[in-house]
């Protein structure tokens, strides 16, 4: 049997856990000489390089003087909390990384708590030592408190420490020791986290934790044998977690070095491998021996508590950006998207519309960005909290949101949060001007919170929300203060009219925009929306008089991102989303049609 371990780095966001990965790979000798490697090479999808954040969790292996050590790099955001807790599932420890002047951040928390309650042993490593207000011993107490707080046991608590900077390539087991390379971390892997437990002469046993997708082979299950042996064209048996089992044969065996697959033979106990040859492959299914079949218990799946409606384009504009715009064609990349992400779910309502349900914001928008950059076009609703009824009560997600911000914005903030029906549970100075507060809020109220919570920061607050729980439903939500300026017209923005308009609010589009009638086209200074004309030119005459022609300045129009724009529309508002546009328009386009609606929901 191969000497294994099996590990999973987990952090906040933006700690640092692509980084150190890429370290310990490049420093294990696991790249040939001749191998031009970037940076951050885990992050392999464009969006999480360009945001500098994880959204998949992926797994890698390095050798390490005879060792083989299975790295699986986790998300560090809330939002994907699903694919960080099926993942603690297979591995036997867990590297707990913590910004040294951060310190312990929600989604730290969030993570901690799931792989404590499996009776994981975590290996803590202060990264970022190298900042200047850094406090490593803070943070390590800090950490402690935390594990003390989620009843660690006692030897969860007998944690080893590794002080760690990434970016410099080094770790070392005390402060004041020299700053060589990432050695003392490979140690204290080896020596701390324990060997598979399982043997090879064991039936089969083996549980898929997450999926990939091929054209030519089909599903892949990306999973652990936790007992026994697998080989290629062996015949096995799947066992799904609702108890049904079907018989098949394993069609390709995939092996993981580096950043490289290969295929392989035959795989041992507590290696961690692809799989194919199973269509019906899910996660949290098992792969037992026909002959003795034990499945494994299946993994439980956090309920999404969101949902958004994608829609046909059905604008003046529609087909014109776009390349795949028919209801078919997106019904079909949703549906492919579901065959590998497991925490978003979605329906066909009909009529061309689909509700997508995940964990967050976050979630869907990464989807949608996907799709738009594929070349996709279609509408987005406005996101709703997933209502669930619990012994007959109606209830909805409320969420642990966590602020840090400048202790003169503090009034600000917890005032505009009493709106959104938030509690606070504490408030603590963290001294360096900045002040921790901790709420309870319903998801209800989160959304549309980030742009005001920017701007009443002045953009030096930062916040983090993690899911809490289902509780009955809290009232109604104070929604956006502001009306929208809507475009009475189709054709194309002049500069002169929207010089005219700026006083009214703030705009979002420039000079030579296409627009149509009930496009938004900025944010009205006062809470009704205002009907205006964005494409009227200036009345010329033949007579020439100095003084009258003013100098036409534009106040740079406010861009909406994809968040953005979802966190900002209400109810009767949608975002188009094209490849090469992100436009905000009314529902209903007809202006006395709008009316109309608004007298009937009055």
């Amino acid at each position: 049997m191969e000497n294994i371990r099996n590990i999973a780095v987990i952090a906040h966001v933006d700690h640092g856990k692509t980084t150190i990965v890429d370290e310990l790979l490049k420093q294990s000798g696991t790249f040939n000489e001749h191998q031009a490697v970037g940076e951050r090479v885990m992050d392999s999808n464009d969006i999480e390089r360009e945001r500098g954040i994880t959204i998949l969790s992926k797994n890698t292996a390095i050798k390490y003087k005879g060792t083989k050590i299975n790295i699986i790099d986790t998300p560090g955001h809330a939002d994907f909390g699903g694919e960080v807790e099926r993942v603690l599932k297979m591995v036997d420890g867990v590297l707990l990384l913590v910004d040294a002047q951060e310190g312990v951040m929600p989604q730290t928390k969030f993570v901690v708590k799931k792989a404590l309650s499996l009776g994981l042993r975590p290996i803590v490593v202060v990264n970022k030592i190298d900042k200047p207000a850094g406090d490593p011993d803070k943070v390590v107490n800090e950490i402690f408190d935390l594990f003390v707080a989620l009843d660690a046991s006692d030897e969860q608590l007998e944690f080893p420490v590794i002080y760690a900077a990434g970016k410099n390539g080094y770790a070392k087991y005390h402060l004041d020791d020299e700053n060589v390379d990432m050695q003392p971390l490979f140690e204290t892997i080896i020596s701390h986290v324990p060997a598979p437990s399982g043997k090879d002469e064991n039936s089969l046993q083996l549980q898929v934790f997450t999926l990939d997708y091929d054209n030519y082979v089909g599903k892949i299950g990306i999973a652990r044998i936790f007992n026994g042996k697998i080989s290629k064209n062996q015949n096995v048996t799947l066992a799904k977690a609702d108890g049904t089992k079907t018989n098949g044969r394993i069609s390709k065996l995939i092996g993981f070095i580096g950043l490289d697959r290969m295929d392989i033979n035959e795989a041992g106990t507590g290696d961690i491998v692809a799989i194919a040859g199973f269509e019906a492959l899910d996660v949290g299914d098992s792969i037992v021996d026909p002959n003795n079949p034990i499945p494994l218990d299946p993994l439980h799946i956090e309920e999404p508590t969101l949902s958004v409606v994608f829609s046909v384009n059905d604008g003046p504009l529609a087909g014109t950006e776009g390349k795949h715009v028919t209801s078919n064609k997106i019904d079909e990349r949703l549906r492919n998207e579901m065959k590998t992400n497991i925490a978003m779910k979605y329906e066909n309502v009909g009529e061309g519309k689909f509700k997508v349900s995940g964990r967050g914001e976050l979630q869907i928008t990464i989807l949608a960005e996907n799709m738009r950059r594929e070349g996709y076009e279609f509408l987005l609703g406005r996101p709703e909290v997933i209502v669930k009824e619990i012994n007959g009560v109606k209830c909805e997600p409320f969420e642990l949101l966590v602020i840090d911000a400048p202790d003169d914005c503090t009034g600000t903030v917890i005032e505009k949060l009493g709106r959104r029906k938030a509690e606070m549970t504490s408030m603590n100075p963290t001294g360096d001007g900045q002040t921790r507060l901790e709420f309870e809020i319903p998801a209800r109220g989160l959304i549309g919170f980030r742009s005001q919570f920017l701007t009443d920061t002045r953009g030096e607050g930062v916040m983090n929300h993690s899911f809490l729980e289902f509780r009955p439903l809290s009232g109604s939500v104070e929604h956006r203060s502001n009306g929208a300026l809507v475009s009475m017209e189709n054709g194309v923005t002049l500069a002169y009219s929207l010089w005219n308009l700026q006083d009214r609010g703030v705009l979002f589009v420039d000079p030579q925009a296409k627009v149509y009638i009930g496009m938004i086209i900025g944010e009205h200074s006062r809470p009704n929306d205002l009907d205006v004309n964005p494409i009227k030119g200036k009345n010329l005459t033949n007579v020439r008089a100095s003084g009258s022609d003013d100098a036409i300045k534009l106040v740079p129009p406010r861009k909406l991102s994809l968040e953005r724009a979802l966190e900002w529309i209400e109810e009767d508002e949608l975002v188009e989303v094209t490849p090469t546009n992100i436009r905000v328009r009314k529902r209903y386009l007809d202006p006395t049609q709008r009316r109309r609606k608004a007298k009937e929901n009055g």
